[in-house]
């Protein structure tokens, strides 16, 4: 097996306040919207709600790689103020983990 070069799967764990998970999603979703409008470099991200825990929230984002992520997203304005709100309903920083895809080589 070998990794594929083409991108990284990041994928972010948030725990919202207690009984914030709603205000949460929303905020996320709205981020989401514009992330994926205005960011060349983002080939898309899933939103999930766990169906125990409905203040936990996992986002599933692709993207060309994790230098994109990092570097260049990290540094804008849109991350940077959802990043000053999330004090007000998130429980703390994200879990943050990044994934490359393994393709069998024959």
């Amino acid at each position: 097996m070998t990794t594929n070069a083409a991108g990284v799967t990041v994928v972010i764990t948030y725990q919202a306040q207690p009984g914030r998970g709603e205000k949460a999603r929303d905020e996320l979703a709205s981020l989401i919207a514009t992330v994926v409008s205005l960011e060349p470099d983002c080939h898309g991200i899933r939103l999930l709600q766990d169906s125990a825990d409905p203040d936990r929230i996992l986002l599933i984002e692709e993207w060309t790689s994790q230098e994109a992520f990092t570097g260049p997203h990290m540094q804008t304005p849109h991350l940077q103020a959802f990043m000053q709100r999330g004090p007000e309903f998130l429980a703390g920083p994200p879990e943050l983990t990044f994934w490359s895809e393994f393709v069998a080589v024959p």
